[in-house]
């Protein structure tokens, strides 16, 4: 798979301490973009499954968010990532510029499986016109954190402008 980079201790991109990981290549072009080197799937470095989940679990105190470019446009080996590290006892944040709707409608099987290994997805592209500083953890007023977790679901959880850590 094509990563960008793999950072550690961020607290940015999902609650708590987090290992943060880019993945490369992604369809939506949104201007105003915090990481367009990403868009390309060329960018990125190759790496196995093995290696991402090594990396990404080497620090003990973080958990993982899975980020961009777009996790979704390498969902088979993403999925393969995330399971791992579920396996290892991480808490999964996962960005998308996809909606929720639009990717529970698709019929990639590994898209499916994917939101199952995670705990929380913040959906919907990055919308410059909306842009707002203020909001924790995205970077545009349409953007949403859904709660992934079975109570998650039962609870039909979706967070926006209330959000707080």
């Amino acid at each position: 798979m094509k990563v960008m980079n793999i950072i550690h201790d961020s607290v940015v991109d999902g609650e708590g301490l987090r290992t943060v990981i880019f993945f490369a290549g992604c369809p939506h072009f949104c201007k105003g973009c915090h990481n367009p080197r990403s868009w390309n799937i060329h960018n990125g470095t190759e790496m196995s499954v093995e290696e991402v989940v090594e990396e990404a679990a080497s620090n003990p105190l973080t958990d993982v968010t899975l980020s961009g470019g777009e996790p979704f446009f390498q969902a088979e080996e993403v999925c393969k990532v995330a399971k791992q590290l579920k396996e290892l006892g991480k808490n999964i944040w996962i960005y998308t510029g996809f909606t929720f709707e639009q990717l529970l409608a698709s019929r990639d099987p590994y898209i499916h499986e994917l939101l199952g290994c995670c705990d929380v997805l913040v959906d919907g592209p990055f919308i410059l016109a909306e842009r707002d500083l203020t909001l924790p953890f995205r970077g545009s007023r349409n953007q949403r954190i859904i709660d992934l977790t079975k109570k998650g679901r039962e609870e039909k959880k979706v967070v926006n402008h209330e959000y707080r850590h």
